[in-house]
């Protein structure tokens, strides 16, 4: 089953040693800079993914201040822990807690052009282009 955790000085340390597999570091933040960036950006809300008690992700999100709408900044899942379906899981849930704020009806994820296997997932679950590129990424929204 996964999980959300809050990020405290007992995890914390775990958290910044997860990484994604070498081909895939191009495409994500690590877990530090993420950490760093929700200091000075207090509206970003960082997550550790659990699956059962096993730390094997982690995940960004937020209202974003230009657009007041929720944005998935990131979403990780450790190499050794990748191709179990914990990313779908954790996505999944990700979704069902933002769609928790019955104020908003959108979220909004970015992603390199490059990077198929996360175009496919997010495809999956429900998003679709919304016809932008910020800052060389594509655009996807899901509208609920």
């Amino acid at each position: 089953m996964i999980a959300f955790r809050e990020i405290d000085r007992n995890n914390f340390f775990d958290v910044i040693k997860l990484g994604v597999a070498d081909e895939q570091k191009k495409f994500v933040a690590t877990n530090l800079f993420s950490i760093a960036q929700a200091k000075a950006f207090p509206e970003c809300i960082c997550l550790s993914i659990y699956h059962d008690d096993v730390l094997v992700g982690f995940t960004m999100y937020c209202i974003d201040i230009e657009d007041n709408e929720y944005w998935i900044y990131r979403i990780m899942i450790d190499a050794k822990y990748q191709s179990k379906g914990y990313g779908k899981a954790a996505m999944e849930k990700l979704i069902d807690r933002i769609k928790k704020d019955k104020e908003h009806q959108v979220i909004y994820i970015s992603f390199e052009p490059d990077n198929t296997w996360v175009k496919h997932l997010y495809e999956k679950l429900g998003f679709e282009a919304d016809g932008r590129m910020i800052d060389g990424e594509i655009v996807y929204k899901l509208e609920y």
